[in-house]
């Protein structure tokens, strides 16, 4: 146990330890404590060896009253991590006793997106100015800078995907129009100011960001446009690649990232068993998947800056970031560097340098199963979609528990099923399943989650426990019928946010009132 006021200590001492919020992504946006990633409970079996990679480090683990956070621990003392706290009291006492607490979600990077806004001058323009100058067919280029499975969904009408890691590798083999305007774009703020300061850095004329991005499109009363497909990211040329290399060893040495070439990295490497080392691919995930270094898990440059909280949790760590070659390895690193993280580097000729040097890469994803995952055992089976059928025809009396998020159980569960997240598992089940003789069958969405829950129910002396695999999408996949909406919720779940313009109009005023602000104190300086 740590109290709140030793916690205050060692975050104003600035000591080396992470500090994770178990509580749901929902909870945790609505108030936490500055400086804690966001790693809901249900994932930590999955996630937490990325986000906190060397064991031997100091972990505080925290939720909203101290039950969810001693589970917490009991799991990473599992996994190996031998110096964990858990916050006594949780937020609640934290608040209390009138410690800060802040809101929002990746909280740093998009405050230090601001600050690039206000110090590097990044020029904006307002949605109906540039409605007003598509309209007048002005030369005009929009390049959209979120992920792919975000701009397939809606998009400013007429722009281009190309992710925010990628806009220094390609932007000079994109069809720029002699004296056309660029144009970039997120869903808010952060990415479309990252991205025309990458371009502004790199010395292209005419880049703007769009102000508020789609969701000030969109409340501005413009239109988005849905399913587009212009996503196809253009090859580099010998030219672009040459001026791409450039600039990246540029803003390596202007900002203190550190080149590893093959044999340093791999004394790094040999290091990770006593200390924390990240190594993170930044590349697409279609290329990492081709083949990339091994040890090395896959978080595309634009968005390891957005959500630089949910990749690096001890920022005192050595950061290591790689691609094919230069280019996305060392832009990122360099914001990583702006951000104020002390050891970061780039891999100098990425995974080229790598196999040049006789080494092996490794194909796909080197996907660990899950902490705990248990083996198929007498005691935990498996039931197929079928069966599982069967099984509720034959026992119309069973409890299908859902264990997954409360937007996956709106999207559809198996009918007649509980939500009942898997985070508050052992909290809430007594009230749901009393009797621990009653069968129980566990599922979630894909499969991942409910071998976890069925093991800690048979843990808890439930005697007749299975679980679906393969999830939901294994019950789809199988043409069984599904019930959707929030059935049997009785109170409005706080698990998950809406993002973007999936916002309603009020939470977007009031999101993007928020993020300006953030960078108010940059004005003074």
């Amino acid at each position: 146990m740590i109290c709140p006021s030793e916690l205050r200590r060692l975050l104003e001492q600035g000591a080396s330890f992470g500090l994770i919020d178990v509580r749901e992504h929902g909870e945790y946006n609505l108030a936490h404590v500055a400086g804690a990633s966001s790693l809901p409970r249900r994932l930590l079996e999955s996630n937490v060896r990325r986000l906190v990679p060397w064991r031997g480090a100091h972990v505080v683990v925290y939720d909203d009253d101290g039950r969810r956070a001693e589970l917490a621990a009991r799991t990473l003392e599992r996994m190996g991590y031998a110096r964990v706290d858990v916050l006594k009291g949780g937020i609640n006492r934290w608040a209390s006793e009138n410690h800060p607490t802040e809101w929002g979600m990746n909280v740093p990077s998009k405050e230090f997106g601001e600050s690039i806004e206000v110090r590097h001058h990044v020029p904006t323009i307002e949605a109906h100015e540039l409605d007003a100058r598509m309209r007048r067919g002005d030369k005009l280029v929009v390049l959209d800078t979120r992920t792919v499975e975000e701009y397939e969904k809606f998009c400013i009408p007429g722009g281009c995907g190309l992710p925010g890691g990628e806009l220094p590798l390609r932007i000079s083999d994109v069809a720029v129009p002699p004296g056309a305007t660029i144009v970039v774009n997120c869903a808010g703020r952060t990415r479309s100011i990252i991205g025309a300061r990458v371009l502004q850095r790199m010395g292209l004329p005419n880049v703007v960001s769009l102000k508020n991005g789609t969701s000030g499109w969109v409340l501005a009363g413009l239109g988005l446009e849905q399913g587009a497909d212009r996503v196809e990211l253009p090859e580099p040329s010998s030219e672009g690649l040459a001026r791409a290399e450039t600039f990246a060893r540029r803003v390596a040495d202007e900002d203190g990232v550190g080149l590893l070439d093959v044999e340093a990295l791999r004394e790094l490497m040999a290091r990770a068993g006593d200390q924390a080392v990240y190594l993170i691919d930044v590349r697409t995930e279609a290329e990492f998947t081709g083949g990339h270094i091994p040890g090395f898990w896959n978080f595309p440059g634009g968005q390891a800056v957005q959500r630089a909280d949910d990749v690096v949790a001890l920022r005192d760590a050595q950061v290591v970031f790689c691609c094919d070659g230069i280019t996305r390895a060392a832009v990122t690193a360099s914001w990583y560097r702006q951000m104020g993280f002390s050891n970061v580097y780039a891999v100098d000729g990425g995974v080229g340098a790598w196999t040049g040097a006789g080494l092996p890469l490794e194909v796909g994803f080197a996907k660990s199963p899950p902490s705990g995952l248990p083996k198929p055992t007498g005691a935990v089976s498996a039931v197929s979609p079928a069966d599982l059928r069967l099984m509720l025809q034959a026992t119309p009396g069973s409890t299908v528990l859902f264990v997954d998020t409360s937007r996956a159980f709106s999207a559809g569960h198996v009918a007649g099923a509980r939500w009942l997240p898997r985070g508050r598992l052992e909290l809430k089940i007594d009230t749901v399943v009393p009797d621990r003789a009653a069968p129980v069958i566990v599922t979630d969405e894909s499969g991942d989650q409910a071998p976890l829950a069925a093991a800690t129910l048979h843990e808890l002396g439930y005697a007749d426990v299975t679980y679906l695999a393969g999830g939901t999408a294994a019950w789809r996949s199988a043409g069984l019928p599904v019930e959707q909406g929030l059935s049997g919720v009785m109170e409005p779940p706080d698990d998950v946010l809406s993002s973007g313009p999936e916002r309603s109009s009020a939470d977007m005023i009031q999101y993007l009132r928020w993020e300006v602000l953030l960078g108010r104190k940059y004005e003074q300086e």
